[in-house]
């Protein structure tokens, strides 16, 4: 059997809202912050660099706009309540668990996602001329990611 990369476009997201399929995901960055230092009295004319902070990326997840749908802005919408101190007693943090998967829709590679709450909701675009399927996004922030390759 031939050892081939695997194709991007055979994903699953459970983001705690409906089963409605997500056409892109995006953001799945984790990054290591450096920090540079260098005494005074070092015979060496660099700096040396150890591990800092862990940055994550924002991610966004972006999907079709459907009639009876508005997850995306009640979701974000508890966020505002909770800043504005009129907190509906949901729990606006989430976490996140998106899947590239095999033929046989198992899991291969699983990003988890900890305390994901969307900080922007973007509605579809509106072109008199178009022809495509209108797509709405929300962009995640969070604190910590972890991959997992099945």
């Amino acid at each position: 059997m031939a050892d081939y990369p695997l194709p991007k476009f055979h994903f699953q997201v459970d983001w705690g809202g409906t089963k409605i399929g997500f056409t892109e995901v995006s953001g799945l960055d984790v990054e290591t912050e450096v920090i540079e230092y260098r005494h005074g009295a070092s015979p060496e004319y660099n700096k040396t660099k150890q591990p800092g902070l862990i940055k994550y990326s924002n991610i966004t997840l972006k999907r079709g706009t459907f009639r009876t749908d508005n997850e995306y802005y009640d979701w974000w919408k508890e966020t505002k309540f909770f800043q504005e101190g009129e907190s509906t007693g949901s729990i606006y943090r989430r976490d996140i668990t998106i899947s590239l998967l095999d033929e046989n829709h198992a899991p291969i590679v699983v990003w988890k996602v900890k305390n994901a709450w969307p900080t922007k909701v973007q509605s579809t675009d509106l072109k008199a001329d178009g022809n495509e399927v209108a797509i709405e996004s929300i962009e995640l922030v969070h604190e910590g990611l972890t991959i997992q390759n099945e």
